[in-house]
């Protein structure tokens, strides 16, 4: 399995920490994001990772010549952001037509039984699986309401009063077949959550992380994750 790890993004909130290095290198205990990210995916058999990259993507590149993953890695430069689906689309090519992949915002920091998601994802019938997690402030994050079966049926993004705290991690793994809806959109910049995760609701296969799993967003939720003990 292959994952794509979004890691192109501003981290305008985290500033003055992100004015000289980027969010998926901030360092959580002496390690930077991204390593975890590498680490944990590596150890349930993800063999290759491809890693967006615009603001401050001089150090995303010396971070991966450095890395003991280096030949696992492929860095994609985007001069002009594309959004989740954007990237996605745009890399079409580097995933393989008869397996799933993984597509992850490597600005969170994740700790899961990753064999049960993908588990999760090869034992259901559906071409989309979401990363669920329970948040303290709902109203930041994308919440799902989901059906008997636990699949998405509602979804609401940052709004005032949603339903529930069960949030989406931005975390997914889908097949091939995603390609086919994001190419009918015929536009290069897609946002996964207005453009895409619409027109999969009753659709989605969802798996909740009732491990530890928290958006780095902001110095609070930062300083939050130097505590979390592995």
């Amino acid at each position: 399995m292959k994952a794509l790890l979004l890691a192109a993004g501003f981290g305008t909130r985290l500033r003055p920490i992100t004015n000289t290095i980027p969010k998926c290198l901030v360092p959580i205990n002496n390690k930077p994001l991204l390593q975890y990210w590498l680490e944990n995916l590596t150890k349930v058999g993800i063999t290759e990772f491809l890693i967006n990259t615009h603001y401050l993507h001089k150090e995303v590149e010396k971070f991966v010549e450095q890395s003991i993953f280096k030949k696992q890695i492929t860095l994609s430069y985007e001069k002009n952001l594309l959004n989740t689906g954007g990237t996605l689309l745009a890399n079409k090519d580097f995933f393989n037509k008869d397996e799933p992949f993984m597509l992850i915002h490597a600005d969170n920091f994740c700790f899961c039984d990753f064999n049960e998601f993908i588990n999760s994802h090869k034992n259901s019938s559906y071409d989309l699986t979401m990363m669920l997690f329970r948040t303290k402030t709902p109203s930041s994050c994308g919440i799902v309401k989901l059906d008997e079966n636990a699949i998405v049926k509602e979804f609401y993004e940052k709004v005032n009063n949603p339903p529930s705290n069960l949030a989406n991690a931005a975390v997914y793994i889908c097949n091939y077949k995603i390609f086919t809806f994001l190419e009918s959109l015929n536009k290069k910049e897609i946002d996964f959550s207005l453009d895409v995760i619409p027109n999969y609701l009753g659709k989605i296969n969802t798996f909740i992380n009732n491990n530890y799993h928290i958006d780095i967003g902001t110095p609070e939720t930062y300083a939050e994750a130097q505590n979390f003990i592995i």
